[in-house]
């Protein structure tokens, strides 16, 4: 079972805004090869980091708004949340290490 969840336009506010501890966003698609190959390092993140950090997926072509109100223009894009701000954004397949240590610096 991955530790990775979902969010759309829905919830947004109350997975991510609203969130009391640091949220990863990464925006993806299912017909994006490096956002296939991000998702099993953002597993393992999401499995080391535990209850310090919340991981989420937003599908672009299921949230296009979304995608567009954070102007995601290339995927995938990781957009770091604290507080219900933005406070980091990654574009492109990240190595690990450099994920955890965003998410480690928010928490």
């Amino acid at each position: 079972m991955s530790a990775v969840g979902k969010t759309d336009k829905a919830n947004f506010e109350s997975d991510v805004l609203k969130s009391g501890k640091p949220v990863l966003v990464d925006f993806w698609a299912e017909w994006c090869g490096p956002c296939r190959t991000l998702g099993p390092v953002l597993d393992e993140v999401a499995g080391e980091l535990g209850e310090k950090a919340t991981i989420l997926k937003v599908n672009v072509d299921e949230n296009g708004e979304l995608a567009q109100q954070y102007g995601i223009r290339g995927i995938p894009t990781m957009i770091f949340f604290k507080d219900g701000q933005a406070a980091k954004t990654l574009v492109g397949v990240q190595p690990k290490e450099e994920i955890k240590k965003s998410l480690e610096e928010l928490a």
